[in-house]
């Protein structure tokens, strides 16, 4: 019984989701569902590459967190439009909750549209919000055991973003272990790795975003 209610629960939440996904390429807007664990670095990547691209693409957020609001301040600083979700202890966002977002944001103009998810590997890559893509962001202080230990999330994202490399001399992660796992695993996912303190990597992400956002907004111009 508990499994019928699930399916009846995603399969109403893939509908809706379907149906925000259309509207949104409908109006040239890209959307990501940007997943990963909390101290990932998710905030901190949309920081790097919203002051790497805002001057070039226009961007607004949905941030999603269980109680605060403190990443929507941190966005907020950019210049850009961010309207926040608190789940109140849920562990991720679905696409009732984005529908609601996207009602309250300004969207005139917006070519691409970042959604951070509740930092969670487990239930946001269950859930479709209306994405065109899901991106995970993995960190090498987490350990690379985590592709193996929580395969979904690398089975539906179109892209890993292996954040804090600049801290790799200083841990035990093994790179050539984590990439052929993940590779193992999503053999087409694209894999960049990254230091927004440093800034290395920074340049291919933007890039990859920027040819992503620009497929939909030629198909909305056709």
């Amino acid at each position: 019984m508990e499994v019928k209610v699930m399916a009846q629960i995603l399969d109403k939440n893939d509908k809706l989701a379907r149906e925000i996904n259309q509207q949104l390429t409908a109006r040239g807007i890209y959307a990501l569902n940007l997943l990963g664990s909390p101290g990932a670095g998710k905030t901190a990547l949309l920081e790097a590459t919203i002051s790497r691209l805002k001057n070039e693409v226009k961007l607004a957020v949905i941030e999603g967190d269980l109680y605060t609001d403190k990443d929507k301040d941190r966005i907020a600083r950019h210049g850009v439009p961010v309207f926040q979700i608190n789940t109140a202890g849920g562990c991720h966002l679905d696409a009732t909750m984005v529908e609601q977002a996207l009602a309250s944001l300004d969207l005139s103009g917006i070519e691409l549209l970042i959604i951070e998810n509740v930092g969670n590997l487990v239930c946001p890559a269950n859930f479709n919000v209306g994405e065109h893509a899901k991106v995970v962001v993995l960190s090498v202080t987490e350990g690379e055991d985590k592709p193996l230990k929580y395969p979904l999330v690398f089975q539906e994202s179109s892209a890993v973003v292996l954040n804090k490399i600049d801290l790799l001399p200083y841990t035990n992660f093994n790179l050539d272990t984590a990439t052929a796992d993940i590779k193992t695993i999503n053999s087409g996912i694209q894999l960049f790795n990254i230091s927004c303190r440093s800034g290395e990597g920074l340049h291919e992400w933007c890039c990859w975003l920027k040819g992503m956002a620009s497929t939909v907004s030629r198909q909305a111009k056709v």
